[in-house]
């Protein structure tokens, strides 16, 4: 079983009370408690926690429900018409920005009072305070492409209940400090899998940036990852060779660079909905809520078969009582030995091909168009989805001269989109390279309503935040 980070250690110290907005009493023993490099990294472990339990299914489950190559159904049908929420997964989403919050709360807690410590080196404050700066920048990148401007808590004002949204621009120069800070002093080599690295902070740096549309600050992070030689792509033959890098027993592969691990004991509920209950892929307790059509979804009927992806993401199933001789759901994510609804499948955030992705996209478009460099980190991706030596050409490869700088990343999207099939992650690359609205009106013939490009902000943070009030909510809500 795979040895990951979990809440056991202190988790009972941090979970009586339940009230996010109720601070002091999560402070009484903080003047004694962070005295060894010990009770330190004890203190990081609610953090992953209440990451864990956020992000293990509707932050996934929700935007899936908006994105070209999917339908949904049940209670995410509302999603899927592009219209806006509606108030059940409003509500669902005011128990992520609940976790979250709870999470920066833990890394407030580290970074103020590490310093402290007068056991623990200043290379162990240093790497621990690192850490939690690489935790919250990456909560506060979260909360700041789905939500926008949201209120900024820190060390310094975690206490108070009433702080402003903060303007999203203001966002991202913090997040971007800390993570400057989390990419000196994390160290080389994690402790164990699941810890961030200097090459975390890059990886998440390289979004962070193409979102802000800092195309050489992306390259170049990207490029520092590519250059560093320390991941390669996981080869692949046949299409379950993806279980390599996805499988629920696989824990850490070559091209892993930062995943939020889970294991049997406390597993991800995202790979539910994506099976049907009659299939084992999860152990019979899909609870197909995502499924699509391989005649019906443009996205889906135009994908090669001969590319491996396409047969490792999807399979059919006949007997579905909505569906069809070609309605397919989805076999990403499994756990065969499951005997609940978790499946002990990593969240991959960022892995190898992702930053191979990033970097082909951030090289165009400070080039004005596709190099051969940028083309070539494209192929290489491509290369391996059909069953080639990534690093060696090949009869599929992509050639620079054929795409001008639209049409390739264009390309880029499109080979993202296979790559990243039900990883959280497509919702998010069409909003941020201003495609949403085109693609979505292609595929599913809906014109969006624009207010599902960002999330309501919660009323239990309208009603208790007395900065904010009915004004202040997004637009459309």
């Amino acid at each position: 079983m795979k040895k990951i980070l979990f809440y056991i250690i202190i988790s009972f110290s941090f979970i009586a009370c339940e009230d996010i907005l109720v601070e002091k009493p999560k402070m009484i023993a903080t003047e004694t408690f962070y005295t060894s490099a010990d009770e330190i990294e004890a203190a990081i472990i609610p953090i992953y926690y209440q990451l864990q339990r956020g992000l293990r299914k509707n932050y996934h489950n929700i935007p899936e429900s908006m994105v070209d190559y999917l339908y949904a159904r049940g209670s995410y049908l509302p999603v899927h018409r592009f219209q806006g929420l509606d108030i059940t997964n409003i509500n669902r989403l005011s128990d992520i920005w609940i976790r979250i919050y709870r999470a920066i709360r833990d890394a407030n807690l580290v970074i103020q009072n590490a310093p402290k410590s007068e056991q623990a080196t200043k290379e162990e404050i240093d790497r621990f305070v690192a850490e939690a700066r690489f935790l919250r920048a990456f909560c506060y990148f979260q909360l700041a492409r789905t939500w926008g401007a949201v209120p900024l808590r820190t060390e310094h004002n975690m206490i108070d209940l009433a702080v402003p949204r903060e303007p999203v621009n203001n966002l991202y120069d913090f997040i971007i400090d800390d993570l400057l800070f989390a990419e000196i002093n994390l160290p080389d080599i994690p402790k164990m899998m699941g810890r961030p690295i200097k090459i975390s902070a890059k990886a998440l740096l390289t979004e962070v940036y193409l979102t802000i549309g800092n195309w050489a600050g992306a390259r170049s992070k990207s490029y520092d990852i590519i250059n560093s030689q320390m991941f390669s792509l996981v080869p692949v033959s046949k299409s379950d060779d993806f279980y390599n890098i996805f499988g629920p027993k696989i824990n850490g592969s070559s091209e892993e660079v930062w995943y939020l691990k889970y294991n049997q004991d406390y597993g991800s509920e995202f790979a539910c909905m994506g099976h049907h209950p009659s299939y084992p892929y999860l152990n019979g307790r899909g609870h197909w809520g995502h499924y699509t059509d391989s005649v019906k979804n443009k996205v889906i009927s135009e994908w090669d078969p001969n590319d491996l992806r396409k047969a490792f993401n999807l399979y059919h199933y006949n007997g579905y009582i909505l569906g069809s001789s070609t309605t397919m759901f989805l076999k990403k994510f499994i756990d065969m030995e499951t005997t609940n609804n978790y499946a002990a499948t990593d969240n991959p955030f960022y892995r190898y091909a992702d930053v191979l992705l990033f970097f082909a996209e951030a090289d165009c478009r400070i080039n004005n168009g596709p190099t051969n460099d940028g083309v070539e980190k494209l192929n290489m991706v491509r290369r391996r989805a059909y069953g080639f030596n990534p690093n060696d050409p090949s009869p599929v490869d992509y050639v620079a001269t054929d795409y001008d700088e639209d049409s390739f990343i264009d390309l880029v999207l499109k080979e993202r989109g296979y790559e990243t099939f039900y990883e959280g992650k497509r919702y998010f690359d069409l909003k941020r390279v201003g495609k949403f609205a085109e693609i979505i009106k292609d595929v599913h013939g809906v014109d969006i309503n624009p207010s599902i490009l960002l999330y309501a902000i919660p009323n239990h943070e309208i009603e208790y935040n007395e900065a904010i009030d009915e004004t202040d909510q997004n637009p459309g809500y």
